[in-house]
């Protein structure tokens, strides 16, 4: 299974996102969002960070979640590269993401992300697949 596709729209991204799970969704929009801004094969486990998120509903899960992780990387320079979902339900998720801190010399940046958006978003599972289609704005 491919876990995820990237397509442009406008003068944003587009990612559709496949998972096993809803845990794996999570993990592979997470995955999605940062090969958009780097090469993450060059991005090293040195950090972790627990994520914990509280909404209404999946939906605006997914979009916190990415939303949260665009923050950690803005505020504190934060880059990640692997992604684990401990716990979610209708209203809340717990995760750990991995990383490193941003390095100019070996991440080299090819999109900046502003957010995740709710713009024609779609969150569905379907004969046991989960699936997203999410748009960012750059």
């Amino acid at each position: 299974m491919k876990r995820f596709s990237i397509l442009g729209h406008g003068g944003d991204v587009c990612i559709e996102v496949r998972g096993n799970s809803l845990p794996e969704l999570f993990e592979n929009t997470a995955e999605a969002l940062f090969r958009i801004i780097t090469d993450t094969k060059r991005v090293r486990k040195k950090k972790s960070r627990r994520v914990r998120i509280e909404q209404e509903d999946h939906n605006h899960l997914l979009v916190a979640w990415l939303n949260e992780l665009l923050y950690l990387f803005e505020k504190e320079g934060l880059l990640f590269s692997r992604f684990r979902v401990d716990r979610i339900d209708e209203g809340s998720l717990e995760a750990t993401a991995e990383g490193e801190t941003y390095d100019e010399g070996r991440h080299p940046i090819q999109n900046l992300v502003k957010a995740a958006t709710f713009h024609q978003l779609q969150l569905k599972e379907v004969d046991g697949l989960w699936k997203a289609r999410i748009i960012l704005d750059l």
